[in-house]
């Protein structure tokens, strides 16, 4: 299993608002860029609206960034499209054996390290703005 593959398309999408500011650009557009069907596109727009990163109006073309990309971590583009839910990036078997010395413990020593290693991906996340990636982009 891995992330959802939204958290990759709402950073595209982001940077394809940075990109095209000039222009209403559509979801057909977007879709076309990322390679996908205009319907994902409109879901994960709707869901990036919804946390606050894009203004999108009904019936009209096209979207603007709602705050500058110095202001739009990665974290939030991740936690925006719920590419995963809250200490779930790994999961643990839920119905081990209890009466297996493994079984009995493997949930409770594993699940505090999941935690832990969630939280690093979480803060490096934090650590990089969309700034940073339209920056790195326009560089290559």
């Amino acid at each position: 299993m891995t992330i959802s593959s939204r958290f990759t398309v709402g950073v595209h999408i982001l940077a394809l608002l940075e990109f095209n500011q000039e222009t209403a650009i559509t979801s057909e557009f977007i879709a076309a860029s990322v390679n996908t069907n205009p319907a994902l596109i409109r879901k994960l727009m709707g869901m990036l609206k919804k946390a606050h990163l894009i203004d999108v109006k009904p019936g009209v073309a096209g979207a603007k960034l709602a705050k500058n990309l110095s202001e739009i971590t990665l974290l939030d583009v991740y936690h925006a499209v719920h590419a995963v839910k809250e200490n779930e990036l790994f999961s643990v078997h839920k119905a081990p054996t209890i009466d297996c010395e493994v079984g009995n413990n493997i949930q409770l020593t594993l699940t505090p390290i999941l935690h832990s290693a969630q939280k690093a991906l979480e803060d490096q996340l934090a650590s990089v703005t969309m700034e940073a990636i339209v920056h790195d982009m326009k560089s290559s």
